[in-house]
């Protein structure tokens, strides 16, 4: 181990990071919170703000990712469907099998220069969460509650919200609907055999309902779906603490681009459509599997510096802060203000270290775990 991934791998290290991510973020959910007024004046120029405010956040994650881990990102795609990425809206479904697979899609957001602006359909509990969930509200993320009668209402009203926003924006859906186990995928497969549906390999069967209700509401806003599946080499299985310690991975992402006008309008036909998009989905990471590779050409975009300067911003205003508030710590030799500083470092640790906890394949929700669940 050199001295660099040393340094990356110690506790102080992580704690500084942890200490600028949460910081920054909550001076960014206050500046969020300061252009209410604005939305009753201008809203699209409080959606710009809040693009470029929601950008501090999420291009910190993206750096800690591509410049601290140092992790690879490499895009398998068509070279004539390249132009198009960053310059249209689109629906990007993902497959939900790794920790930071989201980690993942916001990087490639990045390249293309839609992070700011791009969205998610999340549920309802991640709105509650400080920093990022506070950060989705004011990007107007679509949330959902997992209970279809409730959603399809409350779904549609916030895609058709959309329609008009002013930037280009990807829109990551996960028609998995949870995070791949090995439980999820014995009870989604059990589903399978009674519809009479192929089983597969390396998915959960797709939730048809919520990718229907996306794409007709999206249907003159967004040009295409980008069909993404997700895999990582030497079968590594990433994590964001291992992103924290400073740990490289290599991603590989294969993209289709699918125009939406070829997408039925139907809804039993667009579910038909998308279960073979997943059988499809399946084949591709069995190529995967056994060639360690994507079919077709490799087209990557590079990295751009923009996240890293961010983040060096950060760093910098926060640590002076701070260095300037320890040495009045020091100076002042107060036991109950030194007491009250090992207090707010120990809550920053917990705070970041429950945050991650959410991402953890092992904590994540019991979505899925129940047949009667898996057939909606």
């Amino acid at each position: 181990m050199g001295l660099v991934q040393l340094l990356k791998s110690q506790f102080l290290s992580q704690l500084i990071i942890c200490y600028v991510f949460l910081v920054s973020g909550l001076i960014v959910n206050l500046l969020q919170l300061c252009t209410l007024p604005l939305w009753l004046v201008s809203k699209q120029l409080a959606r710009r703000i809040n693009i470029r405010l929601g950008y501090c956040i999420s291009s910190q994650m993206v750096a800690a990712l591509e410049w601290w881990s140092g992790t690879e990102c490499t895009l398998y795609t068509d070279p004539k469907s390249y132009p198009l990425y960053g310059n249209e809206n689109a629906i990007v479904v993902l497959n939900h099998s790794f920790e930071i697979d989201f980690l993942c899609g916001w990087t490639f957001c990045e390249r293309f220069g839609v992070l700011g602006s791009s969205k998610v359909l999340a549920k309802k509990e991640l709105s509650y969460v400080p920093v990022i969930g506070w950060m989705w509200y004011f990007l107007e993320i679509v949330f959902c509650k997992r209970k279809w009668e409730e959603d399809r209402r409350t779904v549609a009203q916030s895609l058709q919200n959309l329609r008009d926003y002013p930037e280009n924006y990807w829109f990551l859906l996960y028609c998995e609907g949870t995070r791949l186990t090995p439980k999820k995928h014995q009870i989604s497969m059990q589903v399978a055999e009674s519809k009479g549906l192929p089983k597969l390999k390396y998915h959960l069967l797709p939730r048809t309902k919520g990718f229907w209700v996306t794409v007709q509401n999206l249907r003159g806003a967004a040009a295409a779906v980008y069909d993404s599946t997700l895999n990582f080499r030497n079968n590594e299985m990433p994590t964001l603490l291992g992103i924290l310690n400073g740990k490289k991975y290599h991603a590989d992402l294969y993209v289709r681009r699918i125009p939406l006008e070829l997408i039925p309008e139907d809804e039993a036909e667009c579910a038909a459509w998308l279960h073979k998009l997943y059988q499809e989905k399946d084949s591709f990471q069995e190529h995967y599997t056994q060639t360690g590779r994507f079919p077709g050409p490799i087209v990557s975009p590079p990295r751009r510096p923009w996240a890293l300067i961010n983040w060096l911003f950060w760093c910098c205003l926060l640590l002076y802060l701070l260095g300037l508030l320890l040495t009045q710590l020091i100076s002042s030799g107060s036991m109950l203000t030194i007491l009250a500083s090992l207090a707010f470092c120990s809550t920053v640790s917990l705070g970041v270290r429950w945050m991650i906890g959410q991402t953890e394949i092992d904590r994540g929700s019991s979505y899925g775990n129940k047949e009667e669940s898996v057939n909606i």
